[in-house]
């Protein structure tokens, strides 16, 4: 899962990013301080994988694990070249999703590149240049089905329509991801990279001193704007996730629970991204590795097993699964088989999230 980390200069976008990949992307107070996407990978917090751990000992402990793009600092008139313009918006089109960093708090020693806090105008702000790379791309397409279509391949007519509404929705001033597609507007979907399409999570970053505080006014802005496109919203102190980032687990947890946090900025955006993204992990565990393997809902087991090997779909037989919280509770995998816990699926099985799944395949 890729996920890029986007929004206006100066609102927290790379000390967020140096806290939750320690990854030590250059931060500075003034606009355009990252001029190269930076890219880091963070493991995903599971704490079932360190109960398996405990069960198993094993010689690896592999958990999932999330890449995040910091993508540098979009401006009002980036879609036409502004700042540092087309170039990023590229960026964008390669992830999964979007961290959308949006300032929530005042402070007059910390440049906002509009001169003043307003998370209503910085979140349309984005949204407009999106949208407006979009329509650029949307008429290029309108016009290649229109020429083919004027030397009689009437096959691009459906095309045609469907990228009309999408184009007649954008000039509205709205996303893409405001529509709904049916299932053959779905095929037609994949061959359109649209940056206002991709699911996006909101982050509104607060001051460190209204951590564990009522939300503001600006906090309550942002969750309006996501409920109207069914966006997730995590509230995060970027400076404070940058300190949590240097401490070992026992202080992490010490250092949260002074704050009355049972959970850091990093953990709250894994889980809202996974459900932004419809994901589920299920686990495999042994002596020789622990490792949780990140799937859709939905997924069948021959298609997890895919995600192991392609020899392990390619010669699915069966897959052999108990659920976590019953493996726990018999204490032993021998112990869940012999209360006739542990099932035996076949390849009609969907996944389920902390499934520990045994594939049985053979080429």
């Amino acid at each position: 899962m890729k996920l890029g980390i986007v929004g206006l200069p100066n609102v927290g976008k790379s000390t967020l990013f140096n806290a939750i990949t320690k990854a030590g992307a250059e931060s500075a107070n003034y606009p355009f301080c990252t001029i190269e996407p930076n890219v880091g990978i963070v493991a995903v917090p599971d704490a079932r994988l360190d109960r398996l751990s405990d069960m198993y000992s094993p010689e690896k402990y592999t958990p999932a694990v999330i890449e995040f793009v910091d993508i540098a600092g979009l401006v009002r008139g980036a879609s036409k070249g502004e700042g540092l313009g087309n170039k990023f918006l590229a960026n964008i089109r390669e992830v999964d999703a979007i961290v959308h960093v949006v300032r929530a708090f005042d402070d007059s020693n910390v440049i906002h590149v509009e001169g003043s806090t307003d998370p209503a105008r910085d979140i349309e702000t984005i949204d407009l240049e999106l949208i407006l790379s979009d329509m650029e791309y949307m008429e290029r397409r309108i016009d290649k089905c229109r020429k083919m279509m004027k030397g009689g391949d009437k096959k691009f007519e459906p095309e045609l329509r469907f990228a009309e509404r999408i184009y007649s929705v954008l000039e509205s001033g709205k996303s893409a991801r405001t529509l709904t597609f049916d299932e053959e507007e779905q095929l037609l979907l994949r061959d359109l990279p649209l940056l206002s399409l991709k699911p996006i999570l909101y982050a509104a970053n607060i001051s460190e001193d209204a951590i564990g505080g009522d939300e503001n006014d600006y906090v309550r802005t942002i969750r309006r704007y996501a409920a109207e496109e069914g966006a997730e919203v995590v509230v995060i102190s970027a400076k404070i996730e940058e300190e949590i980032a240097v401490l070992d687990d026992e202080e992490k947890k010490a250092f949260l629970s002074d704050l009355g946090l049972d959970q850091s900025g990093l953990d709250k955006m894994v889980q809202a991204c996974y459900k932004l993204l419809g994901l589920i992990s299920f686990l495999t565990a042994g002596p020789q590795e622990v490792r949780a393997w990140t799937i859709r809902k939905g997924t069948k087991a021959p298609q997890a097993a895919g995600k192991i090997h392609s020899d392990f779909e390619r010669g699915f037989i069966r897959a052999e699964i108990v659920a976590f919280d019953d493996l726990m509770s018999c204490g032993t995998y021998a112990a869940a088989r012999e209360k006739g816990l542990v099932r035996s699926e076949g390849k009609e099985y969907v996944m389920k999230d902390g499934d520990v799944v045994l594939f049985r395949f053979n080429v």
